[in-house]
């Protein structure tokens, strides 16, 4: 698995474009970027248009009447091993 990229402090984070796809409620992320640009998608409560927002632990996101929460990765996961 790729690790997460992480911001200058140390945090990992992912882009909400990046988000919204691995969601699999879109077809394309051509389709997130017209949802994000267009208005339609809230983080935290807060209409957001920047397709590379970075996104963190705890992040709220709202699209297609659905609320999704950002999770941390587990370590487990980030090493690949299985459980």
């Amino acid at each position: 698995m790729t690790p997460m990229p992480v911001d200058n402090q140390g945090r990992e984070y992912i882009d909400l474009q990046q988000f919204m796809k691995l969601t699999q409620l879109l077809d394309t992320g051509g389709h997130a970027k017209q949802l994000i640009q267009g208005g339609e998608v809230l983080v935290n409560g807060e209409v957001e248009t920047r397709r590379r927002r970075k996104l963190y632990a705890g992040d709220e996101i709202e699209f297609f009447g659905e609320t999704f929460i950002v999770e941390a990765a587990d370590e487990d996961e980030e090493s690949g091993a299985a459980l």
